[in-house]
């Protein structure tokens, strides 16, 4: 008889991407744009290319400007299909109060 395995036990591994916040201003959600170099079909010149995922982010824990990983997730809204993994490297803060 075959062994039967928990689905629990064994998550489903899924992408992920790295990429650097650029809006937080939506209630638990993020945007976070991802950039990668590629060869150009043709020419073979390296070309930038950069798309933007709407992750979700539960705590809010991540600003604009920092380095964070999303995951793939269940579809959250019409484009949310993707969660905040963790925040690898905050942004710097620049602009506070002057101290006396």
């Amino acid at each position: 008889m075959p062994e039967t395995t928990n689905p629990q036990a064994t998550p489903k591994k899924g992408q992920e991407k790295m990429g650097l916040v650029t809006s937080t201003k939506m209630q638990k959600t993020i945007v976070v744009e991802v950039s990668r170099r590629v060869a150009h079909p043709l020419y073979r010149r390296i070309v930038k290319k950069r798309k933007k995922f709407y992750a979700h982010d539960e705590q809010g824990l991540a600003k604009v400007g920092d380095l964070v990983k999303i995951v793939e997730h269940r579809p959250l809204s019409k484009l949310k299909r993707w969660a905040l993994a963790e925040v690898v490297r905050a942004a710097v803060q620049v602009g506070g109060a002057p101290s006396k």
